[in-house]
């Protein structure tokens, strides 16, 4: 399978490729008053606007420094409810696209965060898939994706 590989602090990520919808360079964010510390802001995405998740804040982290390859991912978020929405993610240092084989990926064997998944191991080191149906708990999900 095909994934877009990015930095959450020192370690290294994964999404697969088919839930990315773009890839876009950092810009400025509307605050949203209020908002856990894990919201980064709202952008706006060809008229739509789209909240934006720090992924570094969503692992337990500080917000990471602003690097030349700090992006915001745009991805198909389909929540547990059954909806679709577009979600921003704010990640670290993007790297590109990598393949990696099924056979590959083996569980991690620690339950750290929900939306951490499996890993796999290759010359750059360890690779672990974020699985972005597990990403926002249910009360942020209502508080973002208001009906």
């Amino acid at each position: 399978m095909k994934l877009l590989i990015f930095h959450i602090g020192a370690d290294r990520y994964g999404l697969r490729l088919r839930d990315v919808v773009r890839v876009l360079p950092l810009l400025e964010l509307k605050h949203l008053p209020l908002s856990p510390d894990t919201v980064a802001g709202l952008m706006d995405f060809h008229g739509e606007s789209v909240p934006v998740i720090d992924l570094c804040r969503a692992s337990g982290l500080p917000s990471g420094a602003d690097h030349f390859d700090t992006r915001i991912i745009v991805v198909a978020y389909h929540a547990p409810e059954g909806t679709d929405h577009l979600l921003g993610l704010r990640a670290e240092r993007v790297l590109g696209v990598q393949e990696v084989a099924d056979s590959q990926l083996g569980a991690s064997g620690v339950q750290a965060a929900p939306f951490l998944g499996q890993v796999a191991s290759d010359p750059g080191g360890m690779l672990q898939l974020v699985e972005l149906e597990h990403l926002l708990p249910a009360s942020l999900r209502a508080m973002l994706f208001q009906p």
